[in-house]
């Protein structure tokens, strides 16, 4: 399965660099602000928007590599094939969501915001660009998902 590894690793390298690109941007905030006296105009705005690019990859990554919140109490309960046919249904709950919401919700977004041309105030770039991280992720998620369960039947 060298393909999941392949998307980890590169997922995982995207999320390190919009993690260092956030903090060098903040510290150039810091910077302008307190050492110049003139503070950056698009420093927040970018800081805004390369969180919701970690935080959503992040959840990507993070359901890649199975590490959800995830309460199991109840599970545990059950003997191994109930829990097993559990797993898959929430797995399945999960890509329902992920297609639904993100996917197909996500595109609808992108679509809207790129059609009515809506752009960022201080950057002045098209919001679709910032919203496209939606289906990407969703993308992401479902593939992970699918593959878990394949994986697991096995």
């Amino acid at each position: 399965m060298g393909s999941k590894k392949t998307i980890d690793n590169v997922l995982g390298g995207a999320l390190v660099i919009i993690m260092s690109a956030m903090v060098l941007n903040v510290l150039w905030q810091v910077f302008t602000r307190f050492v110049m006296g003139t503070p950056s105009s698009f420093t927040d705005e970018l800081a805004r928007y390369l969180m919701i690019w970690a935080g959503i990859l992040g959840a990507a990554y993070v359901a890649g590599k199975d590490m959800h919140v995830a309460i199991d109490v109840l599970p545990q309960r059950f003997n191994k094939a109930t829990q097993k046919r559990l797993s898959a249904a929430v797995k399945i709950a999960v890509i329902l969501f992920a297609i639904s919401v993100m996917v197909i919700g996500g595109i609808r977004l992108v679509y809207i915001t790129f059609v009515l041309e809506q752009l960022s105030p201080a950057l002045q770039i098209p919001l679709a660009y910032v919203y496209l991280v939606i289906p990407i992720s969703g993308l992401l998620i479902v593939y992970y998902k699918i593959t878990d369960i394949l994986n697991k039947s096995e």
